[in-house]
């Protein structure tokens, strides 16, 4: 019989409205830990909720300067109580950092967990295995060269991120300081130098061994997981017929949300569109429904929780994912998963999660009159809808849950560690009576 892991998780941002890699972080912790394993979490602000099945999770403190910079909080910008401890020599590198427009998070998290890790291993705790969320700082490579097997989560490589944010760009200016802020050289580098980089698609994994220049044969596709209990169908909520959701921000150029808007425009005019986005007048989703002279049909949801996110999954008609590219596809799995049909750019992975789950239609990306058609031939068949629907929450349910995403994890692990000719421990900091290390306080 093979013994539990004693996995520790690093995420330098930890909480679910942070984005992905927060839900990754608490559900993949959840499930692993159901399974018997045992959790520990580093994990960097804004923290996560609540994680009563971790065994430890430490916080790693970081005053998270740029984004102070960003929205001018200076009342709140110098450390506190002491504001003398920005000096510390890794708060005033990411004040530095900061001030020239470098996201200095993911490296000045990894030093703090490589400090934290070293010490618990000084003091006898031992690891089977180092799992981080998409950190990829110099740091990880010192928690390697302690001997601990460090696999990474990449959702997407930040490469991605850095294109998008160059189309947003209007100066020279501008595309400077995309270069700047994103560390794409330094997580490439890391990335190729772990024991395995996850990922969710085989688009994602290819980005990534193009980009990253990570070898496809240390890149494992355990795709992403889905609360499928959370995100299911609710009789109670009626289904309309005519209204369409996208789950997208307007900010990003990737999710295609002005392209939605274009096609919306050539959609009957009791067709509505509600994006769950946010609603503040200078969303730019705005300027481009009075552009498209569709303004008055979209309705602007705001961020919203967790539990109306899924009633108004079951309250659309369908649901849009107009991206130009996805790595995984999450609102789409997400639909499906409360039996509701998507129509989909054919980009990044969106065709592998549609096809897979069988409950939408694909277009072309960027096509607003092929969307507007698929949305309207789907609009048209309430039963082919209902069965589109139907059929993909058995997929989804089979496919992407997460009971199933985190074997298939394990599974990553013991590879790693058989690779490295190493036997899963089983010294706990409750077998030996060792007493934690104290969390990183700069």
């Amino acid at each position: 019989m093979e013994h539990p892991l004693r996995i520790a998780f690093t995420s330098y941002r930890g909480n679910m409205k942070c984005g992905g890699q927060g839900i990754y972080l608490w559900f993949l912790a959840r499930e692993l830990a159901g399974l018997g394993h045992r959790v520990d979490v580093l994990v960097g602000p804004p923290y996560p909720d609540p994680m009563p099945f971790s065994e430890d999770v430490t916080p790693l403190e970081n005053e998270q300067f740029w984004a102070k910079w960003f929205v001018r909080d200076w009342a709140h910008f110098l450390p506190q109580p002491d504001p003398l401890r920005v000096f510390s020599p890794l708060h005033f590198f990411e004040l530095a950092a900061s001030r020239v427009g470098f996201l200095p998070e993911p490296l000045a998290f990894s030093l703090r967990a490589f400090r934290t890790l070293a010490a618990r291993l000084r003091a006898g705790q031992r690891y089977d295995v180092v799992h981080d969320v998409q950190s990829l700082g110099w740091g990880l490579l010192g928690i390697r060269a302690l001997g601990l097997p460090v696999v990474t989560t990449v959702h997407h490589p930040l490469s991605v991120d850095r294109l998008a944010s160059f189309v947003r760009d209007r100066t020279l200016r501008d595309a400077v300081g995309t270069v700047t802020f994103h560390p794409v050289g330094m997580q490439a580098r890391v990335a190729r130098r772990l024991d395995r980089v996850l990922t969710s698609s085989r688009a994602s994994a290819e980005r990534i061994a193009r980009d990253f220049g990570v070898r496809p044969e240390r890149i494992a596709n355990v795709a992403n997981g889905l609360d499928t209990e959370l995100f299911r169908p609710d009789p109670q909520v009626s289904r309309s017929a005519t209204e369409v959701l996208l789950v997208g921000r307007a900010s990003d150029p990737t999710k295609g949300v002005r392209i939605m808007l274009q096609a919306l425009a050539r959609l009957p005019d009791d067709v509505t569109l509600t994006l769950v986005d946010d609603a503040h007048p200078g969303n730019p989703a705005r300027t481009w429904a009075r552009e498209a002279g569709c303004a008055e049909r979209v309705t602007f949801s705001g961020r919203v929780p967790t539990d109306e996110l899924v009633r108004l999954y079951n309250r659309a008609a369908l649901v849009a994912v107009p991206s130009f590219y996805e790595g995984f596809g999450l609102p789409a799995a997400e639909a499906m998963a409360c039996g509701t049909p998507v129509v989909a750019s054919a980009a990044g992975a969106l065709s592998e999660v549609v096809r897979a789950a069988g409950g939408g239609v694909l277009v072309p990306p960027g096509d607003p009159e092929a969307l507007a058609k698929a949305i309207a031939g789907l609009l048209e068949q309430p039963e082919l809808r209902a069965r589109l629907g139907g059929s993909a929450r058995e997929r989804v349910v089979a496919r992407f849950a997460w009971p199933r995403i985190a074997r298939a994890t394990v599974d990553v692990y013991r590879e790693v560690l058989a690779e490295r000719g190493r036997p899963a421990s089983t010294t706990t900091s409750a077998q030996s009576g060792i007493r934690r290390a104290p969390a990183s306080s700069a």
